[in-house]
């Protein structure tokens, strides 16, 4: 998902956003247990990105503009979904009976973040009330986005570490 450096901020997310959904549709109707792995692989890679793109960029410059307990939420939602996407590369699919199961819970999880970053009063509508710079934060967005896309396609995925309430500093 190449994205263009004109893009504010909540614009790039939102893209994510609706990437990872269509992402997710395809998984649905999917024949064959190669395609579905290649498909939660992107799943898995998408949201691993936009994962970390949010939390060392977008939510610590949301401090003091989003209200506090969203931006845990926020950091409590991607810890979740970062244990299924572990739990989904170190299965991938051959032998796991689970699998399909695995990315359905992934998907409702993720659908159910959306929501709350998305939806009125969320954590995107507080930060357009703020008084952040979105065309800036969109470019180094886009930036950390093209070199992590780049570095987990080489590497792979990065295993969870995940935060505790002590590390999370809102």
């Amino acid at each position: 998902m190449a994205e263009s450096k004109s893009q504010d901020a909540i614009t790039l997310l939102k893209h994510d956003h609706r990437e990872v959904e269509k992402l997710f549709k395809e998984f649905e109707s999917a024949k064959g247990d190669g395609r579905k792995q290649k498909l939660a692989h992107q799943i898995c890679l998408e949201l691993s990105v936009h994962a970390e793109i949010e939390e060392t960029i977008f939510y610590p410059a949301c401090e003091g503009t989003v209200d506090e307990d969203e931006l845990k939420e926020g950091y409590v939602e991607h810890d979740a979904a970062k244990l299924m996407i572990a739990e989904i590369e170190a299965n991938e699919g051959a032998d796991d009976e689970f699998f399909d199961t695995k990315v359905h819970v992934l998907q409702e999880e993720i659908e159910h973040h959306i929501k709350e970053e998305e939806g009125p009063g969320g954590i995107f509508s507080q930060a357009r009330k703020g008084k952040l710079d979105m065309a800036t934060l969109g470019e180094q967005l886009a930036k950390k986005k093209q070199e992590l896309t780049e570095r987990y396609k080489s590497e792979g995925l990065p295993q969870p570490k995940l935060k505790t309430m002590d590390e999370v500093e809102v």
